[in-house]
This record gives C-alpha cells, structure tokens and sequence, in this order.
C-alpha cells in the first residue's frame, strides 16, 4: 500500500477524534457556557447536519480544484473549525466552529476514496479505501478516549487544539505524500449529477444508510443499557466503547480485504450477521460477558459494511464517482441520525433499554433485503448484456473468403 494511504489515515484520525470526543465533554462544554446538557447537544447535531450538507456542496465546490490540493483546503477548513471551538468565546460560536469543521468531512472521505482507490491496482482498491477509514476506526479506540481524558483533566478546550494539531499533520502529510492528480478531464457537475439516476448507486446509498443506522440504534444509547440493564459502572462506559473501536478496526479491514474478492456475498453475509447480532443483543444486555462480546461484535460487522459500500458506490459511479462517494459518506451520518431518532421513540414508548436493539436489527435486515434486490439486479443486467452480445455475434455475416490475388 503507498505511504500516501498513512497521510489520508491521519487526516481521517483527526476527523473521526473531532466527530465523537465531543459526547464525552458535553458536561464540561455544558457548564462552561453556562447551558443545558441538552442545549450542548446542538453541538453534535449541527456536525451531523454539517456532514449532510457539506458533503455534496464542497464536493461540488471542488469539481474544478485537483484532488490532491483540494484534500489540503478541506483540512485547512477542519483546521480553522476545530481552532474556533476552542478558542470561542460564546457558545454560538463554538456552534459555528463544529459546523465549521463538519463541512470538511463527508468531501474529504469522499474524495479522499476516490484518491486511495486510484493508487492501487484494480484488485486492491476496497483494501486501500479501508487503510484510509482505519484512521477514522483507530480514533474510536485511542482519539476520543484520550481526547475525552485530556478534556476532563487539562479542560476541553486544550483538547480542541490538539485535534486542530492532528489536523495541520494531516495536512503536511497530503502536501508531502499524496502525489499530483489532475482533475479528471470533462468532468462537469452534469456529469457527477448523473451517477445519481444509476439505480444501483441510489440502492448502495440506502443500504449505508440502513447498514449502518443499524449500529447507531444500540450505539447511540449504549450507556444506559450497559449501567441499567447489564449492571456495569459508569466508569466502565468509556471501556465498552474502546471494545466497540477495536470491532470497528478489525472489522473494516476484513471488509476491504475480502470486498476485492467478493464484494456482494461480503455484504450479504456482514449485514445478516449485523441484523442477527442485533436482535441477540436484547438478550446478551442482560449479562456482563455477552453484553461485552456483543459490542464488539456490533463494531466488527457494522464497519465491515463500510469498505464494500463505498467501493460500490465507486464502481457504479465509474466516470464520475467524486459527488456519489461524498454524499455515501453523508449516507452514514444521515443513518445515525434517523437511527438515534428512532431509538428515542421506542424509549420513550416505554419498551425499555433495549428496545433500540430491535431497530437497529429491522434497519439492517432492511439493509440485507436492499443488497438481496441489487445483487439479483446486477445478475439480470449481466444475463441480458450477455444475451445481447450472443444475438449479435449470430446475427453477423460471415467474413468473405480471402480472394487469391492476381499478378
């Protein structure tokens, strides 16, 4: 794999910190503004809602920029977020500084896709999009509980900063590593436009944002069902979810690697496998040891969703995948958001804790009917092109015979 993969990691690294750290400083973000816990949390909503917008507008913004300086802007603009919020001297302002930063995301790990995939051969591209998300995974493992460590020890602002840092070192490492791209020629945002009327891209968006709304259903409220139903201490939270990180690496490297192989059957068996061990985890909350083995597990199979989708998204895209893979990356986090929301209703409905295991099971059972119907799709366009070319190979004359030439 290129050096340059490491330069795009670490720009994910600093974006995957930036993204989540902020869950764990709510209270202190909270009481230094002098607002509710609640009111705190605007500040990931406006990142989610930033990511949705900004994917396809910056994508868009950037169709006449090469890619490689136009990875360098995306983390200036990450820079200058992340600078904002810790140097805010309101809360509005800390707000604008998250929005700030989101913006930079969904077009970086879209461009970015197209980048990776574009320095590797054919056979190797799912595995190279996947090196450049394990800097997002690693961050779940080491960037926010560190991130969460330094904020509740030294104050969140200096946490801030530091992630503001991780972003100037992303952007040294583009600049040095990542080689000269020109910008595709021809390429107009007609073009980009178009991949959106590909049946099969629209059916891989949807499966992202099903697939992996699946994970955030339990995820998103993992904390009381670990200390309420499974009887785990608060302070073991932080533990639980650098198990969840570790499935989310390991997971999103068997996802790339055997996506090269068998992107499809690699699908339909992680999105299966995810909505089973969903269902199973209403029960496996109840004790220590399952709950524990089934977070992990959650990790594991949801992020290997995520290597295969986006590579999908690339191949049927082909021609123009730069806005179609942007706006998959915005897929995920529109996911989290409907999956949270939906989390909430049950619980507010009085099923319990648990509840939210359930949709996140129909989400991703969801998901796996989607890939079931592309697959089937894919198959019945293969048959007919093949059927096509063998009318036309019976249907063509014959070449004369060769006439001996007279002298």
């Amino acid at each position: 794999m290129p050096l340059a993969l490491l330069a795009l990691a670490i720009g994910a690294f600093g974006i995957g910190t930036t993204e989540f750290v902020i869950m764990g400083l709510l209270p202190e973000v909270a009481a230094d503004y002098g607002v509710s816990i609640p009111t705190a949390g605007f500040l990931v909503t406006g990142y989610a809602l930033g990511v949705v917008l900004g994917a396809p507008l910056m994508t868009v913004l950037g169709t006449r920029v090469p890619r490689k300086r136009m990875l360098m802007l995306l983390m200036g603009l990450f820079i200058a977020g992340n600078a904002l919020s810790a140097l805010a001297p309101a809360f509005e302002i800390m707000l604008t500084g998250r929005v700030v930063a989101s913006l930079a995301h969904g077009a970086f790990f879209g461009i970015g896709s197209v980048v990776a995939a574009g320095l590797v051969a054919p056979g190797q591209k799912a595995g190279a999009i996947a090196m450049m998300f394990t800097g997002l995974t690693v961050a779940n493992v080491v960037g926010v509980p560190l991130g969460t460590l330094v904020g509740q020890t030294l104050g969140w602002r200096v946490t801030f900063m530091l992630v503001a840092a991780l972003g100037v070192l992303g952007l040294l490492g583009i600049a040095r590593l990542v080689p000269d791209l020109p910008r595709p020629e021809g390429v107009r945002i007609r073009h980009e436009l178009a991949a959106f009327r590909n049946v099969q891209v629209l059916l891989a968006m949807a499966m992202t944002v099903l697939g992996f709304g699946g994970v955030f259903a339990a995820i998103t409220y993992i904390t009381p069902m670990m200390t309420d139903v499974a009887g785990f201490a608060d302070t073991s939270v932080t533990w639980l979810l650098v198990l969840f990180g570790l499935g989310m690496v390991g997971g999103n490297l068997i996802g790339g690697r055997f996506a090269d192989r068998a992107l499809m059957p690699m699908l339909y068996v992680s999105l299966g496998a995810l909505a089973v061990t969903l269902a199973a985890f209403t029960l496996t909350a109840h004790s220590k040891a399952g709950a524990a083995v089934t977070v992990v597990l959650i990790g594991a199979l949801g992020f290997a969703t995520v290597p295969p989708l986006q590579k999908r998204v690339l191949d049927q895209a082909a021609g123009a995948p730069t806005l179609a893979s942007a706006v998959n990356i915005g897929a995920f986090n529109l996911g989290n958001a409907l999956a949270a929301w939906l989390g909430g209703i049950v619980i507010a409905a009085g099923l319990g804790w648990t509840a939210p295991n359930w949709v996140g099971a129909a989400l991703a059972a969801s998901a796996l009917v989607l890939a079931l119907v592309s697959g089937a799709l894919e198959r019945r366009t293969g048959v007919r092109q093949e059927r096509g070319v063998r009318i036309v190979a019976a249907g063509a004359p014959e070449a004369p015979a060769a006439v001996p030439a007279h002298h």
